[in-house]
């Protein structure tokens, strides 16, 4: 302890590297902690479950120019053609594709809309009682749609008397666990909920509820219709191969398009996070290695300038651990005021973030991780330059005396 106030007036007397090493090591503590920080919420983004089977589902979208076919007619037989293909599990039409990135929403409510009061928000698909087995999705509670309960045409005018709804968004409309048989609204037109799903996600995984989710009964069969399959994984591309062919020859007036499995549909809707986490960890990797580099070369120009001083101390009797340890210190001085500098800086941006992009507010762990692993990293950084300045020989370096 002795040596530190020798080591720090030696610091003051040659300050410039040493301010700059300080700034540098501040600088890296603030942007990694909020990088590392960003990075994995990023992760845990990009890994969240969904609840599909992702690679046994497939969806495309059909466009029909046949002007006198009978639409709905029309898509049955295309929904029993899809699940007679062999290798598929099934498949039926649907308003949107989950974590397509597109898709619909509204707002369920516990009155009707007439009689305002908040609503709870969530993403629905139109669908049949196909959707759930389609979609690989389990009930936990009550039961499917009946054939008799789902309804089929081209118009608005009626609307479903029943739908399903995810576990999430059962106990957001009702904390009580009791949301079974319950009716619900959508705007003006009343739902009993017949049954709650395991979870499942959204078509946007970046929405502020992307884990409430209700299906409902209706099958709106247009020239424009989205259909899902699923099929057993190891046969989907196969299947996705001739789905074209397939189509065409059912119905040759309609075009076949968007046919892509749902781990790449949900792959190119996440592609901005993924490219995002990459340039963190490679912005992290670059900054701690540059603060590494900076810490070895401060301590190899210092030991090259100090030579005739090592091998005096040598040559006085100071042991290698002394010439290692007054190296360390020198540099955990530096260290540890960057670091200082570096936590203020560190909170600070995380603010800033906060308050300007909506970002997550930053846990004071990763402020703490950041440091510990930089101090660690700026002795080693320091222990092979030591090493080495320990090595020299007294009488060599005290030959100009």
């Amino acid at each position: 302890m002795l040596e530190i106030k020798p080591i720090f007036n030696s610091l003051l007397r040659s300050k410039a590297g040493a301010v700059m090493l300080l700034i540098q090591i501040a600088i890296t503590t603030a942007i990694v902690s909020n990088a590392s920080f960003i990075a994995n919420d990023r992760i845990e983004f990009l890994t969240q479950e969904t609840g599909y089977p992702e690679d046994e589902i497939f969806s495309f979208t059909t466009m029909t120019f046949d002007k006198e076919l009978d639409l709905s007619q029309k898509f049955e037989e295309t929904e029993t053609m899809l699940r007679n293909i062999p290798g598929v599990k099934n498949a039926a039409l649907f308003n949107a594709v989950p974590l397509s990135g597109s898709g619909s929403g509204g707002g369920l409510r516990l009155t009707p809309a007439t009689e305002g009061g908040q609503d709870v928000r969530t993403s629905y698909f139109l669908s049949d009682e196909n959707a759930l087995d389609t979609l690989g999705i389990n009930l936990i509670e009550g039961r499917n749609f009946r054939l008799d309960e789902v309804i089929i045409s081209q118009s608005r005018d009626v609307f479903p008397e029943v739908v399903v709804v995810t576990k999430a968004l059962a106990l957001e409309l009702f904390p009580e666990g009791n949301a079974l048989g319950q009716t619900v609204f959508f705007g003006v037109s009343p739902m009993k909920i017949i049954g709650i799903t395991e979870p499942m996600k959204s078509a946007w995984l970046k929405d502020s509820r992307p884990d409430n989710v209700s299906i409902m009964p209706y099958v709106g069969a247009s020239m424009f219709q989205k259909i899902i399959v699923r099929s057993e994984p190891e046969q989907r591309s196969a299947i996705m191969r001739q789905i074209e062919d397939l189509m065409i020859q059912d119905h040759n007036k309609r075009v076949i398009i968007g046919l892509q499995g749902m781990d790449d549909d949900k792959r190119e809707n996440i592609s901005s996070d993924i490219l995002m986490l990459r340039m963190l960890i490679t912005l992290i990797v670059v900054l701690v290695l540059i603060t590494g580099l900076g810490i070895f070369g401060l301590t190899v120009f210092n030991i090259n300038k100090r030579t005739k001083q090592i091998g005096t101390r040598r040559a006085l009797g100071a042991r290698k651990s002394d010439i290692v340890r007054y190296f360390l210190i020198e540099n955990a001085i530096i260290c540890v005021f960057g670091i200082a500098l570096g936590v203020v800086a560190a909170i600070l941006m995380g603010q800033m973030l906060l308050e300007n992009y909506s970002m997550p507010a930053l846990n004071t762990t990763y402020v703490a991780v950041t440091a510990v692993f930089i101090f660690i990293a700026s002795l080693l950084s320091v222990v092979m330059p030591a090493s080495k300045a320990a090595n020299i020989s007294p009488s060599i370096a005290t030959r100009s005396i």
